[in-house]
C-alpha cells in the first residue's frame, strides 16, 4: 500500500527514528557538555565529567547513527523485509531512555542507569541477527562488533562502579577504535562506489584505485589499534602504529579521486569525513613519539572530525535516496558540512594557537558544531518524520 505524502512514518524505515536521534543528541549533548565544564558540574559524582560527555557522544550520537544505518542497510544485504512499526519503536524508546537517564545521572541509581544502558545494544543485535544470519551474508561479523561496543559499555560502567577513570576512560577508548574499525569499512565501501556512480553520471571514467593487499592491511591495521590500546595505549608501539596506519589510510583514500568530488557537497562531505582518519592518527603519532603539544587534540579530529562528518554526511545522502528524493543537497546542507568542519577544526588547533583562552575556543567549536546538526535537524525532521516523496512505503 502507497504511502500518503504528508503521513507520520517516523516508524517505517529503520534509518527514521535514529536519523533524527543522532541528530537531536549531537545538537542538545555538546551545549549540555558546555554548560556542564563552564559551572564545573559533575554529572558522574566525583569521576571527570568529560566521561560523560564522551559516553553520550559516542552512545548517544554515534551508536544512534549506526543504529540507522545498519537498520536500513541489512535489509538491503539480505533481501529481507525492512524494520518498521512497534519492534522499531520498542528499539528506539529503549535508546531515549538510555539518553534521559545520562541526562539525569546524578539521581538514577547506578544499576537502573547501567540496565537501561546496556539493554539497546543487546536489542539492536536481535533485530539484526535472523536476516544476516539466515542469509550468511558477508556483513554478519558486524555482529561480533555490536558484541565488542556493549562490553566497551559494560568496562565503561564497570569503571564508575568501581570509581576508577581509567577502566571507563579505556572502555570508551576501546568504544572509539571499534566505531574506526567501522568506519573503515563501510566507508571503504560507500566512498568511492558514490564517487563512481558520480564520475559516470558527469561521463567520466571512473578510474578508482583500489589494491586488494592494502584494502585488507588497513583492516588489519585498525583491529591491531584494538589490541594495542587494550594493552598500552600510550606507549610506543600505540604511537608507531598510528603512524604506519595514517600512511595507510592516506595512500587508500589517494585512490579514491577526491579532487574530482568537490563539484558536489554531498559527495565531497564523504571524502572530508574520511580524510579526518589519516589526519587523526597522524596528530597521535605526533603526540605519543614526539609529544608534539599541537597536536593533543587528536582524539577530536577522529572523533568529532571523522565520526561527526561521516555521520552528517551519510545521514543527509541515506534519507533522501531512502525517501524518494533526488541526491542533492540545498545550500543549506552544504553550509552544515562547512560549520561542522570549521569546528572540527578550531576544536583540534585552535587551542594550541590560544591556549590562554581554552573555553572561548571549545565555546567557538561547540557553538559550529551545534548549528551545523541544528540545520540538519531544520531540514531534514519533516524528511525524517514524514512519508516518502514518491508515496511508496518505508
Amino acid at each position: 500500500m502507497d504511502s500518503a505524502p504528508g503521513r507520520f512514518a517516523l516508524f517505517a524505515y529503520g534509518f527514521r527514528p535514529f536519523f533524527l536521534g543522532a541528530g537531536l543528541s549531537a545538537a542538545l549533548a555538546v551545549p549540555a557538555w558546555l554548560l556542564i565544564y563552564a559551572h564545573g558540574s559533575m554529572p558522574l559524582g566525583t569521576l571527570p565529567p568529560h566521561l560523560w560527555h564522551a559516553h553520550e557522544m559516542l552512545y548517544g550520537f554515534v551508536v544512534a547513527a549506526l543504529a540507522g544505518f545498519l537498520l536500513t542497510a541489512v535489509p538491503s544485504w539480505t533481501g529481507a523485509k525492512g524494520f518498521a512499526g512497534w519492534p522499531l519503536a520498542a528499539l528506539t524508546s529503549v535508546w531515549l531512555l538510555g539518553r534521559l537517564a545520562f541526562a539525569c545521572a546524578n539521581l538514577v541509581p547506578l544499576w537502573a542507569l547501567a540496565t537501561v544502558e546496556l539493554a539497546f545494544l543487546p536489542g539492536l543485535a536481535i533485530l539484526l541477527a535472523p536476516p544476516l544470519v539466515r542469509s550468511q551474508n558477508r556483513n554478519t561479523p558486524l555482529l561480533f562488533v555490536l558484541a565488542a561496543l556493549w562490553m566497551a559499555d559494560a568496562a565503561f560502567f564497570t569503571g564508575l562502579a568501581w570509581q576508577s577513570p581509567g577502566v571507563a576512560s579505556r572502555g570508551l577508548l576501546i568504544a572509539i577504535d571499534l566505531m574506526l574499525l567501522v568506519l573503515t569499512v563501510i566507508g571503504g565501501r560507500i566512498v568511492p562506489s558514490f564517487t563512481a556512480n558520480a564520475l559516470r553520471r558527469h561521463g567520466e571514467a571512473p578510474e578508482i584505485r583500489g589494491l586488494p593487499w592494502l584494502e585488507r592491511g588497513v583492516i588489519a591495521l585498525m583491529a591491531a589499534v584494538i589490541l594495542v590500546d587494550l594493552w598500552r595505549p600510550d606507549g610506543a608501539a600505540s604511537g608507531w602504529l598510528a603512524a604506519l596506519v595514517a600512511v595507510a589510510q592516506a595512500w587508500r583514500l589517494s585512490g579514491w579521486r577526491s579532487i574530482r568530488a568537490r563539484g558536489e557537497p554531498i559527495l565531497w562531505v564523504l571524502h572530508l569525513g574520511y580524510a579526518w582518519i589519516p589526519v587523526g592518527f597522524a596528530l597521535k603519532a605526533l603526540w605519543l613519539l614526539a609529544d608534539a603539544g599541537w597536536s593533543a587534540h587528536w582524539v577530536h579530529a577522529l572523533t568529532m572530525g571523522a565520526f561527526g562528518t561521516m555521520i552528517l554526511a551519510v545521514t543527509t545522502r541515506a534519507a533522501l535516496g531512502h525517501t524518494g528524493r533526488p541526491l542533492t543537497v540545498g545550500r543549506s546542507i552544504a553550509a552544515a558540512y562547512v560549520l561542522l568542519t570549521l569546528g572540527v577544526v578550531t576544536r583540534v588547533f585552535a587551542p594550541a594557537l590560544w591556549p590562554s583562552h581554552y573555553l572561548w575556543t571549545l565555546l567557538v567549536s561547540g557553538s559550529l558544531w551545534t548549528a551545523a546538526f541544528a540545520v540538519y535537524l531544520i531540514v531534514y525532521t519533516p524528511i525524517l518524520m514524514l512519508a516518502r516523496a514518491d508515496g511508496k512505503p518505508g
